[in-house]
């Protein structure tokens, strides 16, 4: 049975996900406010959680700003009411997988649950048989402990951080758009949240260049995205 966190302060909203949720065999802990939702997060291990945005005491990007910073890579599915872009790439940007505006059907909500529960047994299973460690010159990627090396010094990435990374140095030399990265690591297409990925990237060079002005791990491929170096060493 999977364990799902659902922090959300709308009692009826919760109460309704409760009675699908046991359906599709998942124990559910409810927290209806930041502060406690946040210490249940980062005290126990989930496999899912359920993120509103607008909470009391502590906002939902911030509940999931923390859960990140604590190296806590359970996957997280937000909730809001608002439907602004800005709200989506924020809620993107810290850290969540997913993002569902309200009002939302019951139907579509437990097919983005499956998904997110689906897509993080396929990522275990993966980092199981996948049992290479990729190397490239000074820079080492290990998918079982999903761990970052530079000249033996440990890089902390986020986990779209460390799926980006992956993707291009299991990849070497091949090309990739905004659009493609967008539905390869985010798990389906978002289309409009080019600039998610420009910023996803732009961070992740930081944390593995050199020099960030002068790349020579991930590449511009000029009208057309991204692509890892497959320069001989």
């Amino acid at each position: 049975m999977k364990k799902i966190l659902m922090i959300e302060d709308d009692i009826s909203i919760v109460g309704l996900v409760a009675i699908h949720l046991k359906d599709i065999y998942c124990d559910l802990t409810k927290s209806h406010n930041g502060q406690e939702g946040l210490q249940l997060a980062v005290n126990n291990r989930y496999d899912l959680i359920i993120l509103d945005v607008m909470l009391p005491e502590i906002d939902g990007i911030e509940i999931c700003k923390r859960i990140r910073a604590n190296k806590n890579f359970t996957p997280i599915l937000m909730l809001t009411a608002r439907n602004e872009e800005i709200d989506k790439i924020i809620g993107l940007e810290t850290g969540a997988d997913d993002y569902l505006t309200k009002p939302f059907s019951i139907r579509e909500f437990i097919a983005r649950v499956k998904a997110l529960l689906r897509r993080a047994e396929m990522v275990k299973t993966e980092a199981t048989t996948t049992q290479e460690t990729i190397r490239y010159q000074q820079l080492i990627i290990d998918p079982i402990k999903r761990k970052v090396t530079r000249n033996d010094e440990k890089i902390e990435l986020t986990p779209k951080e460390f799926d980006l990374l992956y993707l291009f140095m299991s990849n070497p030399g091949k090309n990739y758009s905004r659009e493609n990265l967008l539905n390869l690591v985010w798990g389906y297409e978002f289309s409009g949240y080019e600039h998610t990925v420009n910023s996803h990237i732009n961070r992740l060079r930081t944390k593995i260049e050199a020099d960030i002005t002068a790349p020579k791990y991930i590449l511009t491929t000029w009208g057309i995205g991204y692509r890892f170096t497959d320069e001989n060493n």
